[in-house]
Order: C-alpha cells, then sequence, then structure tokens
C-alpha cells in the first residue's frame, strides 16, 4: 500500500459512518420504546354491536373476552361466530396500530426504504 494512502476511508466517510450508526441507534432506541408501548395498549375488537369484546394487546396478545349475559342463550355456535368475529376484528385494529406507529418511527427517522 503506497503511503498516504490509508483504507479508502476519508473523513467524510467517517462521518457519514457515524451518521449511520446513530441513525441504527435512534432506530433500535424507537422500536424498544414502540415495542414497550404496544405491549402496554388494550385494543378492543366487537361484534354484535358491542355485545361481545375482544381485548387484545397492540402486539396481539389476548387480554380477555368480554360477552353480554344477553348472548348465552344464544348456543354455542353462534357464540363461537361471535368471538371469532371480535377476535378478527380486534387483530385487525391491533395490526393497523402496529403498522402506524412503525410507520411514524421509521418516518421520522428519515431512514432510506423504511419510511
Amino acid at each position: 500500500m503506497a503511503q498516504g494512502q490509508g483504507f479508502g476511508f476519508g473523513l467524510g466517510k467517517m462521518k457519514e459512518l457515524a451518521a449511520a450508526i446513530q441513525k441504527a441507534q435512534q432506530v433500535q432506541e424507537g422500536a424498544k420504546k414502540l415495542q414497550e408501548d404496544l405491549e402496554r395498549m388494550d385494543i378492543e375488537g366487537q361484534a354484535a354491536g358491542g355485545a361481545v369484546k375482544v381485548i387484545m394487546s397492540g402486539t396481539q396478545e389476548p387480554r380477555r373476552v368480554e360477552i353480554s349475559p344477553d348472548l348465552l342463550s344464544e348456543g354455542a355456535e353462534v357464540l363461537s361466530d361471535l368471538v371469532t368475529a371480535a377476535m378478527r376484528d380486534a387483530y385487525q385494529k391491533s395490526t393497523a396500530t402496529m403498522r402506524e406507529r412503525m410507520e411514524e418511527l421509521t418516518g421520522s427517522l428519515n431512514v432510506p426504504g423504511l419510511g
């Protein structure tokens, strides 16, 4: 290697590398906070006009199911269908929330290809 040529990393490249590392750290910190926020969220899905509710976290962890006592006489099949519909509703809301929050995170960091 000729004297003074180094490894091809000039001062400008080092600054770019440092900026990239800083962005990566920001993404990692933001993702950790987002994960914590999503875990604390309660997202509700409903069926039968709110007579059946499924509550899950923003990370799709089921929390609880609430069923109106009025529906208990409807039979197992109807109840099963309503719980399934409420679960789908909660899941869709939860994944949409997660997607929106990820877009907010990556968009605010101006990371190429992620925002």
